[in-house]
């Protein structure tokens, strides 16, 4: 594995001296290495993950928003929350860590709210969001999702990515039967980037994407105006209701949502950043930004998959620029969170779907080639199938009961492996 920290002498710089194996490559930690790192690719992958994030979960967090009968006011307090959460911790974790780690809030977490408005209060809702960070503090801390981690293959972990990339891909193409000119012109034009300009297919799809939507009048910018946000203070509130209800089930949900489909795609990606750090800041970041609104920040994980790959940059030890880019990307969104609802609002749906499908083709083509090459490759198929089909038990996704059928399936199909016969003494 290689974590950015792991790297040799990068081609790019033949004036360095060649570090060995294991020494710390950002050892200044200085800004003078960053500007040196700094990519476009890096910077557009960033952004897309913010993209993607602010134009799919938060329409799950505007729902729970309207349940609750919330006044704009309050839900852009909510937008500031989740948008400076997940900024503070990914740009840290990014540059500690010197890994793409892509962080985000819960939206298998945020879907639990829904149905608890107006019920609920957004004080008791507080309350829940600060005894879920506590605890998964608590977890964090211990370890024992770094142990949980051990037990799955890797071609299991990458069946689960596989499956829960498989619709945005599928996506990709379902807009070419209402926006066949919008959809059908950015396929097209992803192919030729991707022959001609394959580090910058993704930036000249965005492009393009927008260029097609304005010329045939798909954009609706009238409305946009520049709207910044003031945060409001939430006082908590504990209730036994709030803490079964909502508490408890964000902390599963978001293991298994998140941080186990999340920490997947860093793995698959090669780094072998610890989970204990990336839990532990993410859940002080829960901490501090739930007085806001701001529910459970955790590591991304379908957005993580724009950042890992070769799209964000060809050299591995470069990716965690496009972290440090998601967050950054992060807090102008909160400091204009009204604005940037607005903005996407305005940009029709379908590009949304095609730019993110296409924009995930390479990772699912990596995981779908770990699949094939896996010694556990039945188990890991059986990973792929159940979690793409979107099933949901006992209130767990699929993400989750993919990985626990892999994981049975290889211990049943795994076959014992006989122990060498001992040596005859003469």
């Amino acid at each position: 594995m290689h974590q950015a920290a792991r790297h040799q002498q990068d081609p790019s710089r033949p004036d360095a001296p060649p570090e060995p194996a294991g020494a710390p490559r950002a050892a200044s930690g200085s800004l003078r290495l960053f500007f040196a790192d700094w990519s476009l690719s890096a910077m557009v992958a960033g952004f897309l993950a913010v993209l993607v994030s602010l134009s799919g979960p938060l329409t799950i967090f505007y729902q729970a928003a309207q349940a609750a009968h919330m006044s704009n006011e309050m839900f852009a307090s909510w937008v500031w929350g989740i948008c400076v959460g997940a900024a503070v911790a990914g740009i840290f974790l990014s540059w500690v860590l010197k890994a793409p780690v892509i962080t985000a809030w819960s939206a298998p977490g945020t879907a639990l709210l829904i149905p608890l408005f107006p019920g609920l209060s957004i004080h008791e809702a507080v309350g829940a969001y600060i005894t879920a960070a506590v605890l998964l503090l608590a977890i964090g801390l211990s370890g024992g999702f770094n142990r949980l981690m051990a037990h799955v293959p890797k071609g299991i972990a990458s069946g689960m990515m596989a499956g829960i990339l498989l619709p945005f891909g599928l996506n990709a193409f379902k807009g070419s039967g209402t926006l066949p000119l919008l959809t059908g012109g950015m396929i097209i034009s992803f192919l030729i980037y991707k022959r001609c300009f394959p580090r910058y297919s993704v930036v000249l799809l965005l492009a393009t994407g927008a260029a097609i939507a304005g010329a045939t009048g798909l954009t609706h910018f009238g409305g946009v105006r520049l709207e910044l946000v003031a945060p409001h203070f939430i006082a908590p509130a504990w209730s036994w209701t709030s803490t079964f209800s909502l508490a408890l089930p964000l902390v599963l949900t978001t293991l298994t949502g998140q941080y186990l489909p999340g920490m997947a795609i860093l793995r698959s990606s090669g780094y072998d950043s610890p989970a204990r750090p990336i839990i532990v800041v993410n859940s002080l970041a829960s901490l501090a930004t739930a007085l806001a609104g701001g529910i459970t920040i955790a590591i991304a994980a379908i957005t993580a998959a724009m950042c890992t790959g070769r799209d964000a940059h060809e050299d591995p030890a470069r990716r965690y620029v496009a972290g440090i880019a998601n967050g950054l990307f992060y807090l102008l969104a909160g400091a204009c969170g009204g604005s940037v609802v607005m903005l996407f609002g305005a940009l029709p749906h379908e590009l949304i779907v095609t730019l993110a499908g296409l924009a995930l083709l390479g990772p699912v083509t990596v995981n779908l080639v770990h699949i094939a090459s896996a010694p556990e490759r039945d188990a890991a198929v059986l990973t792929f199938l159940a979690t793409a089909s979107g099933m949901t038990l006992f209130g767990l996704g699929s993400a989750f009961w993919g990985i626990v059928i892999g994981v049975i399936a290889h211990r049943l199909l795994r076959a014992e492996t006989p122990a060498p016969a001992a040596p005859k003494q003469n």
